[in-house]
């Protein structure tokens, strides 16, 4: 089955050329596309994406703050940022606002469709100059704390793959098990960490230092 997308993108040209990307990569299909966030969780009843395509700077509701209610209402829902911005200030609140992805503009076409089965798959999709700046929000200390949570060396393990943007199915070859077990795994991780998800957990991997 195609995986269902919705976009969210203020700039009509744009927000119509992903539209038709989408449409035509025979592996994704449109949900709905959007000029603005103002009645996007009555989106989300309606069309009920898998993946949803979000710009972060639009008008009335900002794409972070969007994220953060979409999250709060519908989990499962994957939400891939999709901006110009690169800052790493915007880059770590849409993350704890719950995107699991964040992708610039100048990426290509393949590039996106490539990210968003990613990120349907259990990716977090990022550019490399965009995962630097992830690492580099937390660049006043290298020191590696504690682990006060009792994670396991193997959810340790497994914890280091998902602060990398390792899918499940990544981990589980990198691990020699499997993807069942990766994800018995990780909900050990996330029960220990008191997280709800993928990117709450890479956050606070990064924050508190858990992970080098």
């Amino acid at each position: 089955m195609p995986i269902q997308v919705a976009i969210y993108e203020d700039n009509e040209a744009l927000r119509e050329s992903l539209s038709f990307l989408i449409m035509g990569s025979g592996e994704l299909d449109l949900a709905g596309a959007y000029p603005d966030c103002s009645t996007v969780l009555e989106n989300c009843r309606q069309s009920t994406p898998e993946v949803i395509l979000m710009d972060i700077d639009m008008p009335g509701i900002s794409g972070i703050d969007a994220t953060r209610l979409i999250k709060e209402e519908f989990p499962e829902i994957n939400i891939l940022i999709f901006t110009i911005f690169e800052d790493k200030e915007k880059v770590f609140n849409a993350l704890c606002a719950g995107a699991t992805g964040y992708l610039l503009k100048k990426s290509t076409a393949v590039e996106i469709i490539e990210s968003i089965i990613e990120l349907h798959k259990g990716g977090s999709p990022m550019t490399g100059e965009i995962a630097r700046k992830v690492f580099e929000f937390f660049s006043h200390s290298n020191a590696v704390r504690d682990n006060d949570y009792a994670l396991s060396s193997r959810e340790m393990d497994i914890l280091k793959c998902l602060v990398r943007g390792d899918s499940y199915k990544m981990i589980a070859d990198a691990c020699f098990i499997s993807m069942g077990t990766v994800r018995f795994h990780i909900n050990h991780i996330y029960r220990k960490l008191h997280v709800n998800s993928k990117s709450e957990a890479v956050i606070k991997a990064l924050k508190e230092r858990l992970v080098n």
